[in-house]
């Protein structure tokens, strides 16, 4: 059972364990607000970004002493983490059995090489009439740095019942923005934001984010999260990204929003909640 389906009220929910514990499908009065088309696997769905989000410069970093390298998925660095392109395992469908309606799952993953430090990940969807809400937890095996974020890919452009499209319109405001080296790897410095199309970091958020498609649907993001990544370039998608610090934090010190360390046995939590009206 790798296809979970979840059903409340006008919302439809489907979790692909297989295919790196995402959200494959969320589909509200009849509207697909994710780009669920699958080709590589960065850029579909929603996934859990676990036990790093967004780029490692090189993929390379130091902790306790060791250097450590990942495999560079995205040449020339490591992106996301290992929990994306993992098979995660149903502890809780639900449940009875494939295609059943329910309300919650949960699945789990021993996160795999190449990650040097092993540790277990749990995620738990919960779904409302109203929201859905995913909750992430990691608990390290020995000491380890750790950061937690999801990757959400929403369709930019959705069909109306007379075959015309509406274009989704994001509501952002933050007060800082990580400025970006030459490679795209943010220096630990904060700016002021610049003006849109975004591939950053930001944080300090005041105002959303929302998306809305006008004449269709309002789509209200929340997280425990305090940084958000909002990629907007591609034409079909929106990425609206949160996560526990900004990318490449195994890489900065604490005073420049560097990772945390959790310790063997502590287990670090986060949440983001997809509301519509």
């Amino acid at each position: 059972m790798s296809q979970l389906s979840l059903e409340s009220g006008p919302a439809s929910v489907r979790v692909d364990a297989t295919a790196g514990g995402r959200l494959s499908a969320l589909i509200v009065e009849g509207l697909p607000l994710l780009f669920t088309a699958p080709s590589v696997s960065v850029q579909w769905g929603s996934y859990p970004m676990v036990p790093w989000a967004g780029r490692i410069a090189d993929g390379r970093f130091d902790f306790a002493g060791s250097t450590h390298q990942l495999p560079l998925n995205m040449p020339p660095h490591a992106i996301h983490g290992v929990g994306f392109t993992a098979p995660w395992t149903v502890v809780d469908g639900g449940a009875a059995g494939l295609g059943d309606r329910a309300r919650g799952t949960t699945i789990a993953l021993d996160l795999p090489a190449p990650w040097p430090f092993g540790g277990r990940a749990v995620q738990r969807f919960e779904l409302t009439d109203e929201a859905l809400t995913i909750e992430l937890a990691v608990t390290a095996e020995v000491d380890m740095p750790v950061m937690l974020g999801w990757h959400p890919w929403f369709n930019r452009h959705l069909g109306r019942a007379d075959g015309s499209t509406v274009e989704a319109e994001l509501t952002f405001l933050a007060r800082s923005m990580y400025e970006l080296d030459r490679r795209a790897i943010p220096t630990g410095r904060l700016v002021e934001p610049s003006p849109r199309p975004w591939d950053n970091c930001f944080t300090g958020v005041e105002d959303g984010p929302t998306l809305r498609w006008p004449g269709l649907i309002g789509l209200t993001l929340t997280s425990s999260c305090d940084h958000w990544v909002v990629f907007d370039r591609p034409g079909h998608a929106l990425c609206v990204e949160p996560q526990t610090v900004a990318p490449d934090a195994f890489n900065r010190g604490s005073a420049a929003g560097g990772a945390p360390t959790l310790a063997a046995g502590e287990t670090a939590r986060a949440w983001f909640r997809l509301a519509w009206d």
